[in-house]
């Protein structure tokens, strides 16, 4: 391709950041990041935000490149055909090559009340809401968290730290994606700070009024504020313009990156499904497929073949409040291993990487495509084989 190129990013979270600072590496393309927030929230910290000790957002000063040019406005339509994007404000920004990283959100909770009565905290929106919300409710006021993963655990120990009466409702098992060991110091920290945690079949949430959640075996608990954390989804922006998704609403790829409808755009994120086989919703992957998503654009762009995926998992972090957390280690597929640094210096270990994230995006901001720190999940590559053995791919690609 000769001439410039224009290059549009739809999402300015981990992953579009890291995509639009890694494609400003060539001086013939032209970056247009798209985002409905002036500012870049570190979604890592929106626990923070509702408990009151951060504010979870970021100049993107400090963190775009300044090639970039930045839109503040939300893509309300992809037309493929056209090769442009309409925005809410009126008009259209067209593209050569559009990378969609739209994130995720809240899932729709499908209980009976929870939309209605209940708070999620999936979106920076979303818990700014609840954050006035908790200020204005009395201290002794009962609060219930839904959802027993690490952003539920997270919720529940930032609230409970601050002198809060929580009861989390895992529906489950707490922690499920952490192994035994880290799951019991979890537990116990949440014992400390006085966190009632609900666990298994029973402690399902099946409906939710304006002051209380009922439980799959009938029990009702009191609950002044509902705190909703059970579930992610993306938004539906690609399904909306007529582009193949997943049934959480992710953009389907290759293992590329590459739409399977259109070979101009790529998704990364949250919001790509690569190969049927989409990777957990993570900062940990964000920040590993946007700058590969923008690497698979770079290379159509110089008439080469885009190089696979590599994506591989470190650790779990969960805080416990400011003074404790969970590093969870991890194989390389996100699988837990036996071993967890707890306490204190879990928690010390967990704020270095929320801190080291903004460091890492204005890095790639400095020197774009100066560091490839991409691990390779071999458990990964001999699923794809063993699925494409067993059924050759039939999806095309348009141009």
């Amino acid at each position: 391709m000769t001439g410039n190129t224009d290059v549009v990013v739809i999402g300015g979270g981990y992953a579009g950041v890291m995509a639009a600072n890694r494609l400003t590496r060539r001086d013939d393309v032209t970056v247009t990041l798209i985002n409905p927030r002036p500012a870049f929230v570190e979604r890592i910290r929106l626990h923070q935000l509702v408990g009151g000790t951060h504010d979870a957002v970021v100049d993107y000063r400090k963190v775009l490149a300044a090639g970039v040019r930045l839109v503040v406005d939300t893509v309300t339509r992809i037309d493929a055909g056209e090769r442009s994007v309409t925005l809410a404000a009126g008009g259209a920004v067209g593209y050569d090559y559009l990378i969609y990283a739209v994130g995720s959100g809240s899932a729709d909770p499908r209980v009976p009340g929870a939309a209605e009565f209940a708070y999620p905290i999936a979106t920076f929106e979303e818990a700014g809401r609840l954050r006035p919300v908790l200020d204005a409710a009395p201290a002794t006021a009962a609060v219930t968290v839904v959802g027993g993963g690490t952003t539920g655990i997270e919720t529940a120990a930032e609230l409970a730290e601050a002198g809060r009466t929580v009861t989390l409702a895992c529906g489950g098992v707490l922690g499920p994606s952490l192994h035994p060991r880290g799951r019991r110091s979890v537990a116990e920290r949440l014992a400390e700070l006085g966190v009632t945690v609900l666990e298994g079949p029973d402690a399902k949430v099946t409906a939710v009024t304006r002051d209380a959640v009922r439980l799959s075996n009938g029990r009702e608990l009191p609950s002044d504020v509902t705190v909703w954390t059970a579930g992610f989804g993306a938004p539906d922006l690609a399904a909306r313009s007529g582009l193949s998704t997943d049934a959480l609403g992710r953009l389907l790829t290759d293992e590329t990156l590459t739409s399977v409808d259109d070979v101009r755009i790529v998704a990364a994120g949250d919001s790509a499904a690569p190969s049927g086989l989409p990777l957990r919703m993570s900062c940990q992957a964000a920040v590993q497929l946007g700058p590969q998503a923008a690497e698979t654009v770079l290379s159509r762009i110089a008439g080469r073949q885009p190089a696979d995926i590599d994506v591989a998992f470190v650790a779990q972090c969960v805080s416990l409040g400011r003074r404790a957390g969970v590093l969870q280690l991890t194989r390389r597929d996100d699988t837990a291993k036996g071993y967890y640094l707890g306490g204190r210096p879990g928690a010390k270990v967990k704020e270095l990487i929320c801190k080291g994230i903004p460091w890492q995006l204005s890095y790639e901001a400095r020197k774009p495509g100066s560091r490839t720190w991409w691990a390779k999940d071999d458990k990964r590559r001999q699923l794809l084989r063993a699925e494409r053995a067993e059924a050759p791919a039939t999806a095309g690609h348009t141009a």
